[in-house]
């Protein structure tokens, strides 16, 4: 990651509204004992010692808004570990009332920047990672804010395992456009979608997110979906 990309935000704004006591409570008491340390001076993050039990997998959320779509996979896959970051502290609250209300032990979240915890984190360590509705910064002046970029494309490349699986969402046509031209061009991922339901359905097993439903009254929502592909593979 550059000098000049790392002080980049990909994000905009950190609050909104003033939280509710309750959430206000699990931000002070809930979010420090899930919230994942990342190591300074460029030391590598044991994912394992992240969770209290052992998990199959790793699976990792950038952005997750208000963590609806994070929770109901953490939910229907008890035996995965998912990393959620989100710096919307609004948001942050939200992830952490589900998490209390689901008693969900398989969720960890950094309530930041995910780019120095991918490059925290191991090599070829990840599942799955999504990237759902990011803020689409349409001005143009603003797109190289866009975190589907080729620097951040190498992180994710970097920490994805072989075979894993890049998704990404957005009702923003040219950030569809952007997102398919820059990981099409990307030497360690290809699309995978064969027939167009595969773009323009929603994958089966995932989970629809506040403002996917709020997007969907009033235009198209695209779903891509990219493989990473086997480290030496050239084609």
């Amino acid at each position: 990651m550059s000098e000049a990309s790392d002080r980049l935000n990909w994000y905009g704004r950190r609050q909104g509204h003033k939280l509710k006591p309750g959430r206000a409570r699990l931000v002070d008491t809930l979010l420090p004992r899930l919230r994942v340390p990342v190591p300074a001076g460029g030391g590598v993050l044991d994912p394992a010692g992240l969770f209290s039990r052992p998990l199959a997998d790793l699976w990792f959320e950038v952005g997750f808004g208000g963590g609806e779509h994070l929770a109901e996979q953490a939910k229907a896959h008890p035996d995965i570990g998912f990393i959620g970051c989100e710096p919307f502290v609004n948001g942050v609250a939200s992830l952490l009332h589900l998490i209390d209300e689901g008693d969900l032990d398989n969720v960890r979240l950094l309530d930041d920047d995910a780019r120095p915890l991918l490059t925290a984190l191991p090599e070829a360590s990840i599942g799955r990672l999504f990237v759902l509705f990011p803020d689409p910064w349409p001005k143009r002046r603003h797109h190289r804010r866009r975190f589907v970029s080729p620097p951040n494309l190498d992180l994710m490349a970097r920490v994805l395992k072989d075979g894993a699986e890049l998704r990404f969402a957005s009702d923003h046509m040219d950030y569809v456009r952007w997102t398919l031209f820059h990981a099409g061009r990307h030497p360690a991922f290809e699309w995978t979608a064969e027939r167009p339901d595969d773009w323009r359905r929603r994958p089966a097993d995932g989970f629809p997110t506040r403002y996917e439903a709020k997007a969907l009254t009033g235009s198209a929502c695209l779903y891509l979906s990219f493989r990473r592909k086997t480290r030496g593979y050239s084609s």
